[in-house]
């Protein structure tokens, strides 16, 4: 393509070229020009090429994208002022700002405007050299790059740290041991505390062009249970965390910081259960009143396939907190190798078609990497590119396995790969039989790989066309672009998992299989450290480290004899288990 564009759009068409340099500066004229009768984007074919009309810059680069994929004309609007990603830097990975850079291009031409980058303590605070220590913490001329590129994009960058819960990576640290209230949750009141979280904020406040901030306090389970109670006595969690948020949105004020928080501990401390989606959850009516007017909820909801729980849910916040929430689906990286495609879009087709019908204005897709980010996060971006085609007034795709023509011209337009390949790869998890996308939680291609190959305690239920399917998934994981390199480590996995079922159901060593896991390893690790910066990738390395011993272990001595069963009433192969759960029956030891 030769383009020809305004202004405001050369430095983020400069991003997209050196994304993609082989298919900028020749071939058909495109011209972009804003266009005041256009809601969103049209694309029309003219004599001299191709016009894209356009309302806002990130309208331009979804038609852009679009038009990479397929030459047609074409025309969509969409309702939402903000449209996100979320990455997450905190659980092991750090990502290199190159890599966020290539991330971004991407999701411009799918039609994102929004990153929102989850810190925890992975970013450099005057005065605190112990946050972040030996973890790569992104340096304020890095988040000053980010933010940079994200700007030349069109996309706000949104920093999102944590003020009350996932303190766990800080509070490890004898400096911040007199804040801790429990191991993972910050001591509100502490003014110590507030003095911490003032720096943090002043740190986001001047490396990032945006005033809004996501200041967390999701998940601070156990909040008052712990330190706080010995040094305040007892309180109700719902004052403490009533009081705890005014005090943290006035060291907003000070910043000039506009803040969102997650809903979540609103919910679970109303329920009897502590759960998220309780029905039966109470909040009394004064802790809504005591939520700051500025303090917008975020509604986070990576499990429903049910359009009207997710309907219903919006109503609970607007009736029972007096907000209209932030919608955020998943794109389900998390607890695995490969985003769970399958489940990520089933369950975020549910709550956008909710998020349109209830006239919701914003909306975040997040790549979580909990238990390591094992995952490559890239591979979320085909439920990146269906997030955003909904937003767009796309009709929901109806099989997660085989995408309608549009999306996979779409996904070769703004990722250069191909689609059905990546949604093949899913299959690592997403097994035959496996049923409701939206229901199926099963990991297995991650707790198979880590399983323990002397006991084999999980797999006397494997069936036996398990082998076969991973042997034949892995003939299937490649694909002609460029973009589609990255299968290189799924069908490495695939083949290893093929040998691995072989070993758990005989109890036997496979010949071979040693030298399999370390060409994974050097795949992943290809792809790991590709991405992300050098710190993390050691807990990664433990892991196949350990397993190559056990082989070496079983090799020599053989398995451990005694009756093996399958613990989970519904079979293993359903259940989502971290690495600790898998690697050893010594969970604890």
């Amino acid at each position: 393509m030769r383009l020809s564009a305004p202004g405001e759009l050369s430095g983020g068409l400069a991003e997209l070229a050196a994304e993609y340099p082989r298919r900028f500066g020749h071939g058909p004229e495109v011209r972009l020009e804003p266009d005041p009768a256009v809601a969103g984007f049209s694309t029309t074919a003219e004599e001299y090429g191709w016009r894209i009309g356009y309302a806002r810059p990130r309208d331009a680069y979804r038609a852009l994208g679009a038009l990479l994929g397929e030459a047609a004309e074409r025309a969509e609007s969409s309702p939402f002022t903000s449209l996100a990603v979320m990455l997450d830097t905190s659980r092991n990975a750090v990502m290199r700002p190159e890599a966020v850079a290539s991330y971004l291009r991407k999701c411009a031409l799918m039609g994102i405007d929004t990153l929102w980058l989850y810190m925890e303590d992975t970013y450099q605070v005057a005065g605190e050299p112990v946050l972040g220590y030996a973890r790569g913490p992104y340096t304020p001329e890095e988040l000053r790059a980010i933010d940079d590129t994200a700007h030349r994009l069109g996309i706000e960058v949104i920093p999102c740290v944590q003020t009350l819960g996932h303190f766990e990576q800080i509070l490890q640290w004898p400096a911040y041991w007199p804040l801790r209230d429990t191991e993972r949750v910050l001591m509100a009141e502490a003014a110590e505390g507030y003095a911490l979280i003032g720096r943090m904020l002043a740190t986001v406040a001047s490396c990032f062009r945006s005033r809004r901030v996501h200041v967390g306090l999701d998940e601070a389970h156990g909040v008052g249970t712990g330190g706080y109670r010995r040094r305040f006595g007892d309180r109700p969690p719902f004052e403490i965390l009533s009081a705890h948020l005014k005090n943290v949105l006035g060291l907003c004020r000070e910043h000039g910081l506009a803040p969102m928080i997650w809903s979540d501990m609103y919910f679970r401390l109303g329920s009897a259960t502590g759960d998220y989606y309780d029905p039966a959850t109470e909040i009394p009516s004064w802790v809504a009143g005591q939520i700051p007017a500025e303090a917008e909820l975020v509604y986070w909801d990576y499990e429903h396939g049910d359009a009207a729980f997710y309907a219903g849910w919006i109503g609970r916040h607007r009736r029972d907190l007096g907000k209209t929430p932030v919608f955020t689906a998943s794109g389900w990286t998390h607890h695995r190798l490969w985003a769970a495609l399958p489940r990520a879009l089933a369950t975020l087709t549910a709550g956008m078609t909710a998020a349109r019908a209830e006239g919701l204005t914003e909306a975040a897709i997040t790549m979580w990497g909990n238990d390591g980010t094992e995952c490559d996060l890239f591979s979320a971006l085909p439920a990146v590119q269906a997030f955003a085609a909904l937003a767009y007034g796309a009709e929901p795709e109806r099989d997660p396995l085989r995408p309608s023509a549009r999306l996979a011209a779409d996904f070769r337009g703004s990722c250069d790969a191909t689609l059905e390949a990546w949604l093949a790869a899913a299959e690592l998890d997403y097994l035959p039989g496996a049923g409701d996308p939206a229901r199926w939680r099963g990991n297995p291609a991650k707790w198979l790989l880590w399983h323990d190959p002397v006991l084999s305690f999980l797999t006397a239920g494997l069936p036996g066309w398990l082998a076969g399917h991973y042997a034949e998934l892995a003939a299937r994981l490649e694909g002609p672009l460029p973009g589609d390199v990255r299968l290189a480590f799924p069908r490495a996995l695939a083949e290893t998992l093929a040998a691995k079922v072989v070993l758990h159901r005989e109890r036997r060593a496979v010949p071979g299989l040693a030298e399999q896991v370390r060409e994974l390893r050097e795949r992943h690790r290809e792809v790991w450290c590709g991405d992300n910066k050098p710190f993390g990738w050691d807990v990664i390395d433990r892991r196949y480290g350990g397993l190559l011993a056990r082989l070496e272990h079983l090799e020599r001595f053989g398995a451990v004899e005694f009756e093996a069963l399958d613990p989970y009433p519904d079979g293993a192969l359903a259940q989502c288990l971290p690495y600790a759960r898998t690697a050893s029956a010594s969970f604890h030891a």
